[in-house]
């Protein structure tokens, strides 16, 4: 018995299947696919992209040929590239920002139910980028949808760990953010050429910072991080104006010195009305050969300052965990393949997943919130 010659309804519901690598969506929900035809065992589609120069244009073309090829009775694909018009853009931007394209922050929306963590540090060096990195990757894997906002205009770190060197696309003035292991990223190091430093005062910081969460295209998220720089400088009160729903995350070390500077970074919670949803404590100890414990930097830094925020703030600050050194962890940020995608033993990957399960359950309340309901 032959083989049908193929549906053509089927054909459209294989191309359901087919993601905007930037967008995250079906290109069938995007006005993407402009014709479909086939003839005997060819299939041909045309795809229309949001630019013409758009960086993924192979990965939708070859996600295409494959959801294709799967059809019963579908020998042969052929895919054309064009690309969207003026109208078709706008309509685009109208469907993805709201009726009108409105503007603004999407995560204050009252309806929002993203979870915002700030992440923040005392100090530099304790490793507060890394372990934003992992956790957002983490919760990626877990099925989440998961974006980081590269906060630290003059120490921007996100990309590199994250091995991210494709710029944004732009599709007008809305920017489509890369995306890397599952987590949508943008950063002020993804448009400075070469390795440049940012020499901004306080105001353009505070423009940039919201140029992200105003015209970056994140989608519907579960969860979004905010790599702040460290202390309590310029981009945490923006940060704290901007988005004042957000949580405070903050990174120490073991060493007593770090976690008294740690805990004016969470003190700022007092001023700005924002929660403080935890502490991490990063590079707790190192793991000796022998299976015995090295603290290099001391011990019960973050336990001592999620005490000294409980008191301050008169709520239970937990300590969300304690991360030791890793020699993989630095691999991997240099490699651009985070600690939490890898395998075999590793107790720094399994606190990280731990951590990052702990927020992952943490649901935004539903408090305040405008829920659809009528009555009848």
């Amino acid at each position: 018995m032959s083989t049908p010659l193929p549906d053509e309804e089927a054909v459209r519901t294989a191309l359901t299947t087919v993601i905007d690598p930037e967008l995250r969506r079906p290109i069938t929900e995007l006005g993407m696919l402009e014709s479909v035809s086939i003839a005997e065992r060819t299939v041909r589609i045309r795809v229309l992209l949001t630019i013409a120069g758009c960086p993924l244009r192979d990965t939708i073309t070859q996600d295409a040929e494959a959801a294709l090829s799967a059809v019963d009775g579908v020998e042969r694909v052929e895919v054309e590239l064009g690309v969207m018009d003026q109208a078709q853009r706008d309509a685009l931007k109208e469907q993805l920002k709201g009726a009108g394209g409105r503007r603004g922050i999407p995560f204050n929306d009252p309806s929002s139910l993203t979870r915002v963590y700030a992440v923040a540090s005392g100090k530099g060096g304790v490793g507060k980028s890394s372990v934003t990195v992992n956790l957002a990757v983490a919760m990626a894997a877990r099925g989440l949808r998961v974006g980081i906002v590269d906060a630290d205009v003059y120490g921007f770190s996100v990309p590199a760990l994250l091995g991210i060197t494709q710029q944004p696309t732009r599709v007008d003035e809305l920017i489509l953010p890369p995306v890397a292991h599952g987590v949508k990223v943008i950063s002020i190091g993804m448009f400075v050429e070469g390795n440049q430093p940012i020499s901004w005062r306080g105001p353009m910081l505070h423009r940039a910072l919201e140029q992200f969460l105003t015209d970056v295209y994140f989608g519907d998220l579960d969860a979004l991080f905010l790599d702040l720089p460290p202390g309590t400088g310029d981009i945490a009160i923006s940060v704290a104006q901007l988005l004042p729903s957000s949580e405070l995350l903050v990174v120490t070390t073991p060493q007593s010195a770090a976690a008294d500077v740690a805990e004016r970074a969470g003190a700022m919670a007092a001023q700005t009305g924002q929660r403080v949803a935890g502490v991490i404590e990063n590079m707790s100890w190192l793991e000796l050969p022998d299976g015995g414990r090295l603290e290099l930097f001391g011990a019960g830094g973050g336990r001592t300052l999620a005490a000294r925020l409980s008191a301050t703030l008169g709520t239970e600050i937990p300590l969300l965990g304690s991360i030791p050194l890793d020699v993989a962890l630095r691999e991997g940020g240099d490699a651009g393949t985070p600690l939490v995608l890898g395998e075999g033993a590793s107790t720094a990957r399994d606190e990280l997943t731990a951590i990052a399960s702990t927020l992952a359950r943490r649901p935004r309340g539903l408090d305040g919130l405008r829920l659809p309901v009528s009555l009848r």
